[in-house]
């Protein structure tokens, strides 16, 4: 069922950092499989031309654009480009996020700055350029990727990525709140541990250090069995979210975030579960 046909979406974030699928990159494609018009985003241009290549084998629609969004300049070109190329911007979809670990001590202002600015300011600009658009032609959806990381903490001290990831869910709540009148959603997806290429480039080292053992495999089971489905998410799971988001389906969905995490946050704590 083509739920998003002829709607021009633009996905920030759409290429992968590695071999696989990461969120952003397979949610432009599920866009496009909805029958989105899809500007794919990203910082790299060989990754978000690897996405755009999959959309078009597979009889989509899709261009690319190379932007870094925590500058002005790049966020407000992108949004004119969705525009040269479609007229229109009907969904803003943002999956920006780095993060750096350590707690307030162990950071300096510098590394701070650097996540704030990609993963909160990068999603202000492109909300600021493209609300205006939305506005014009009657209305229009923003999904926002967050974190559960900005709900709870996860045994990984990460202070910079966890408050960015927070900021983002009250950002986005405000956005719904003033311009609902204006026929815009705003919403929100946290997903949990999701088994991407930027998982596995980053996490095996996070969880042996998380549960002190040595064995990458090891400590990736110890970090599953702490999930109540006792497995991670992968990136469809996120990319499907989206899509309903973004699709008449969630009509009356705004101000929402939507978590996608096995059932990772119900819990009051995280057991090293046996079974």
């Amino acid at each position: 069922m083509k739920r998003l046909e002829g709607r021009a979406a633009i996905v920030v974030g759409a290429g992968s950092c590695g071999p696989g699928w990461g969120n952003g990159k397979a949610a432009a494609v599920a866009f496009a499989r909805a029958g989105a018009k899809v500007l794919a985003v990203d910082i790299s241009g060989p990754a978000a031309a690897e996405t755009c290549g999959l959309i078009i084998d597979e009889g989509g629609s899709c261009d690319i654009h190379v932007a870094d969004v925590a500058n002005e300049s790049d966020a407000r070109g992108l949004v004119e480009t969705c525009v040269r190329l479609h007229g229109r911007v009907d969904i803003l979809h943002n999956n920006v996020g780095i993060s750096a670990m350590g707690g307030p001590e162990d950071i300096d202002g510098q590394t701070w700055d650097r996540v704030l600015d990609t993963n909160l300011k990068g999603m202000f600009m492109t909300c600021r350029y493209a609300l205006p658009v939305m506005t014009a032609q009657g209305g229009g959806v923003i999904v926002n990727v967050g974190s559960v990381s900005g709900m709870r903490y996860l045994g990984m001290p990460q202070i910079a990525y966890a408050t960015s990831k927070g900021a983002i869910v009250t950002f986005t709540r405000a956005i719904a709140a003033q311009y609902g009148p204006k026929n815009i959603r705003a919403n929100v997806i946290s997903p949990g541990i999701i088994d991407t290429p930027l998982l596995a480039k980053g996490a095996g080292e996070t969880f042996k250090k998380t549960f002190g053992v040595s064995d990458p495999a090891a400590a990736r089971a110890l970090r599953a069995a702490t999930i109540p489905l006792r497995r991670f998410g992968d990136a469809w799971d996120v990319a499907n979210a989206a899509v309903f988001l973004a699709s008449d389906e969630a009509k009356y969905i705004t101000g929402t975030e939507l978590v996608v995490d096995g059932g990772l946050t119900c819990q009051v704590q995280h057991p090293l579960a046996t079974s």
